[in-house]
């Protein structure tokens, strides 16, 4: 296969990896109300421009339509992205 050629060598981001577990700024539902919070999810690919996030339960677009695949796609450099936090248990 031939290479693809670019004219800037494509920066490797080591920060998201496939299968790590990471919080997303996003709506979804709590109970039966629709929130914008911090949900669990997953990385499901990374692009060299975009993350790709897998979640387990139902997710919205701005705009209100529901995310039929569970996926939503953010830049790498994204503020609503985050490792998930390790939760305290008491």
């Amino acid at each position: 296969m031939n290479a693809v050629p670019f004219m800037k060598s494509p920066e490797i981001n080591d920060k998201f990896h496939v299968g790590d577990a990471i919080e997303a700024y996003c709506d979804h539902i709590v109970g039966k109300q629709r929130i914008r919070g911090w949900l669990k999810g997953t990385v499901a690919q990374v692009d060299p421009k975009m993350i790709a996030i897998q979640f387990n339960t139902n997710v919205y677009l701005t705009g209100g339509w529901m995310v039929p695949d569970r996926v939503l796609w953010y830049p790498h450099d994204s503020t609503q992205i985050r490792k998930k936090r390790r939760s305290t248990r008491k």
